[in-house]
């Protein structure tokens, strides 16, 4: 299955470094063909221009000149089966890099179409049949619940829309990341690497 990864976080040294390790390893083990995108190495602007929002349903290739960078993101994007996310959780939701990528790259007629005389998108990601996300919280199941989990519903209800309409769509958290143990973070390792396996078999 042709995999595009896209992961957000700055730090190497973090634990969410470690757990996207984990999910390139098992991905290629289970022999899927597999890009990446690291947001921040690739020091990827997130910033939604005014240019873009003047031509928020215009032509792709007008974005393309002005932004060449994005002629990429969106190559990769229309080429994939699966898409997996890995990033932490702040402030409920996706890191602002993140939340940039998808305001960028999911554009007109590339993400949806906005058909003349209708007031509802249509999806144009039909080749995406796989979502899968792997995130860190730093605080405890139920607070995010309490706080309505921001994220997962940015994921789940408005990217999955985009997708084709049979896409399966996986949720892989770690939460209570700040207050756990060592070897509590090794079961998360072991558990995220089971589940990525079970989302994306061989």
């Amino acid at each position: 299955m042709r995999v595009l990864l896209i992961s957000a976080h700055p730090s190497e040294t973090s634990f969410l470094w470690a757990l996207r390790d984990i999910v390139c390893d098992q991905l290629q083990k289970n022999n899927h063909e597999l890009r990446i995108h690291d947001l921040w190495q690739e020091n990827f602007d997130p910033i939604f221009s005014l240019f873009e929002r003047k031509n928020h349903v215009s032509d792709p290739n007008l974005k393309f000149k002005e932004f060449p960078v994005l002629k990429e993101h969106v190559a990769d994007l229309q080429w994939c089966e699966a898409l997996v996310f890995v990033y932490p959780t702040w402030w409920s939701s996706q890191p602002a890099i993140l939340k940039g990528w998808i305001d960028r790259v999911f554009m007109n007629e590339v993400a949806w179409k906005l058909e003349e005389g209708k007031a509802l998108l249509s999806p144009n990601l039909k080749n995406v049949r796989k979502m899968v996300v792997v995130t860190t919280h730093g605080s405890p199941k139920w607070t995010n619940i309490l706080e309505g989990e921001g994220g997962k519903r940015i994921a789940f209800r408005s990217l999955r829309s985009m997708f084709h309409w049979r896409a399966r769509c996986s949720w892989i958290a770690v939460y209570g990341l700040d207050g756990s143990s060592g070897k509590q973070r090794d079961r998360a390792k072991v558990r995220v690497r089971r589940r990525v396996n079970r989302a994306l078999p061989l």
